[in-house]
């Protein structure tokens, strides 16, 4: 009997809605979405209504945080975590949608809600879960480790450290990465870094392309918390987080394993991809201010992309579009992957959308070291951090963890 792989439909007829969808209804494997409510929340928005997809997220959050109060108040813990995790990743859907508005104003109190919400999972769940106060480069970092159900006497559990992605909720990085973790007898730490969720909105502290600077502490602090055995300290990095463990990776060899969810070498491709040879080669010229005025011009026409520009451009706390770009350029392991010594699990999803190619690019770059793993379209397991197919990518990815943490 042959299987015929069908691609599935896609949910919006916006490219960006239709991802976005598929992220939070994969993440519901992990209980952080329910996939009647979504759907139910964006059905018949088209493509460019940005307010009616902000206000479905935002109402949708809002309601789910309102039965998360109910429950909890009413003394029912496991309602009441659920119901904040939920709210908390449709909040952080909400912020994103909020900064492709005219009038960015919702994006600090929306993200103040998802934060509110964050805190009332944390609050509630069963499982133990300790602040942490990461110490970095003058300031602090905040993270919350979470510890699995006792293990048997006398046994030390792995370590999981998550590194999220440049706009990522950490309740979708708990669905992600935490959760079936936890179900395996890990620890697992979840932190922001620079220029990620309340390092960029509470802080306004920028992403930085050096994360050597920011997992080394990182590193320090988890193998000091009691129950870490820091022989057995693993790292995973979900979309653009990918790049900033292969970049540190090269200067930090302590960690005994590595997966970076997709592969990637160089983050600007994703930028520069779409833009004229012409336009780039005065860019490469020093010729900034004619770069940043015929952007100006083409943004002019084309406000989809502008918005994208400006959402995807915040977290780089740069003034021009030039500026944007020469900062993102920085963002590449190409000359340093050859370092990595840690042993390092590559995943490639078919159409990968944003960065085609950079798995097996890294792979070739660090021969010695890196298994790749292939998710594909016949398996519904296709496209950037294969939304829709989470359940076989924590499979694969701790599998393979398992051999080698032991």
């Amino acid at each position: 009997m042959t299987h015929h792989a069908a691609h599935i439909r896609a949910f919006s007829e916006s490219a960006d809605f239709d991802f976005e969808i598929r992220s939070v209804l994969g993440a519901s494997v992990e209980g952080a979405a329910e996939p009647g409510e979504v759907l139910a929340a964006v059905a018949g928005i088209r493509n460019g209504e940005h307010e009616a997809w902000f206000d479905a997220w935002k109402g949708l959050a809002d309601r789910t945080v309102a039965t998360a109060s109910a429950s909890a108040e009413a003394g029912h813990p496991v309602s009441a975590a659920s119901a904040y995790l939920r709210a908390s990743a449709y909040y952080g859907v909400a912020v994103n949608a909020a900064s492709a508005l005219a009038d960015p104003d919702a994006m600090a109190p929306t993200f103040a809600k998802q934060e509110a919400a964050w805190r009332g999972f944390v609050t509630h769940t069963s499982t133990v879960v300790d602040d942490v106060t990461i110490p970095c480069g003058g300031g602090t970092l905040p993270g919350w480790f979470f510890r699995p159900a006792p293990a048997p006497e006398g046994a030390t559990p792995p370590t999981l450290v998550a590194v999220n992605g440049s706009d990522g909720s950490r309740a979708s990085l708990y669905a992600a990465a935490v959760a079936p973790a936890l179900r395996r007898g890990y620890n697992v730490l979840v932190f922001d870094g620079p220029g990620q969720q309340s390092e960029l909105f509470e802080k306004d502290v920028p992403f930085r392309p050096d994360w050597e600077h920011v997992l080394t502490p990182v590193f320090d602090t988890v193998a000091r918390l009691d129950g870490v055995d820091a022989m057995r300290i693993a790292v995973y990095g979900i979309s653009q987080g990918s790049y900033w463990v292969a970049r540190a990776l090269a200067f930090e060899d302590r960690f005994a394993a590595a997966i970076t969810d997709p592969g990637l070498v160089d983050v600007s491709t994703s930028w520069t991809g779409h833009l004229p040879h012409g336009l780039l080669k005065l860019l490469d010229e020093g010729q900034v201010e004619k770069f940043d005025r015929e952007m100006e011009l083409g943004l002019k026409l084309s406000p989809e992309t502008a918005r994208t520009w400006r959402f995807r451009a915040r977290p780089y706390g740069t003034r021009g579009y030039g500026e944007t770009i020469q900062a993102v350029r920085q963002y590449s392991v190409a000359d340093i992957a050859a370092e990595i010594t840690t042993p390092l699990l590559i995943l490639s999803p078919e159409n990968e959308q944003f960065w085609p190619g950079q798995a097996d690019r890294l792979a070739a770059l660090t021969p010695g070291v890196s298994t790749v793993v292939r998710f594909t379209e016949a398996e519904g397991a296709d496209g950037h951090c294969q939304p829709l197919g989470r359940t076989i990518t924590a499979q694969r990815m701790f599998d393979w963890l398992d051999e080698r943490l032991g």
